[in-house]
C-alpha cells in the first residue's frame, strides 16, 4: 500500500481571530500561484481527502469572484465562494472566502495567501482571518486542521507534475 507524506505544515494562531498555516515548497512562487488561482489546477489539490471538485470558477481580478463546490465521498456538496481583495501575482492574494452551508450558518473569513520565494524554496503562509475567536475555534474543532494539511500535500505533488510538464 502507497503511503502518502505530508509536507510538513506549520500551524499558528498569530491572534485570537487567526489561524495560520505555513509550509516550504521546492517550487518557485509563479508555478504555486498558478496551480492557487486557476481552476484546471486547483481542482487537482483544494480539499480534503477524498474529496472532489465538481465546479470551480475563478475571476482573477480585484472585486472578480471565485467559487467551487468540494464533493465528499459520501456525496454531499459543500460549495464555497468569495471575492479577490488583492492580487500581487507570486506574491500575495487575499480574497473573502465563505463556507455557504446555511446549516452552519453560513460563515465567511478572510482569507490571506503569501508566497515569499528564496533561492532554495517558496514559503507559503495561508492565513485566515475570523470575524471572532469562537468562531476561529470552532473550524479548528469541525477538523480544517487536518483539511488544510492534506490540501497542501496535495497542492505539492500536483505542483511536482505541474513542474514536469513546464
Amino acid at each position: 500500500m502507497l503511503v502518502r507524506k505530508s509536507v510538513e505544515v506549520k500551524v499558528s494562531l498569530p491572534s485570537d481571530r487567526e489561524i495560520a498555516f505555513t509550509c516550504s515548497f521546492q517550487r518557485c512562487a509563479k508555478l504555486l500561484f498558478e496551480a492557487w488561482t486557476k481552476p484546471e489546477h486547483l481542482r487537482c489539490w483544494w480539499g480534503c481527502e477524498g474529496s472532489t471538485i465538481t465546479d470551480c470558477a475563478i475571476d482573477l481580478r480585484i472585486g472578480g469572484s471565485w467559487s467551487l463546490i468540494m464533493r465528499m465521498t459520501d456525496g454531499s456538496d459543500h460549495p464555497f465562494h468569495g471575492t479577490h481583495r488583492e492580487i500581487l501575482r507570486a506574491r500575495r492574494l487575499v480574497y473573502s472566502e465563505c463556507y455557504d452551508m446555511p446549516q452552519f450558518g453560513s460563515p465567511e473569513w478572510l482569507t490571506t495567501i503569501t508566497f515569499d520565494e528564496n533561492q532554495e524554496a517558496t514559503c507559503v503562509t495561508y492565513t485566515i482571518q475570523h470575524k471572532s475567536r469562537e468562531v476561529r475555534d470552532s473550524h479548528l474543532q469541525a477538523g480544517m486542521q487536518e483539511g488544510m494539511v492534506q490540501a497542501l500535500t496535495h497542492l505539492d505533488e500536483h505542483t511536482a507534475v505541474m513542474e514536469q510538464m513546464h
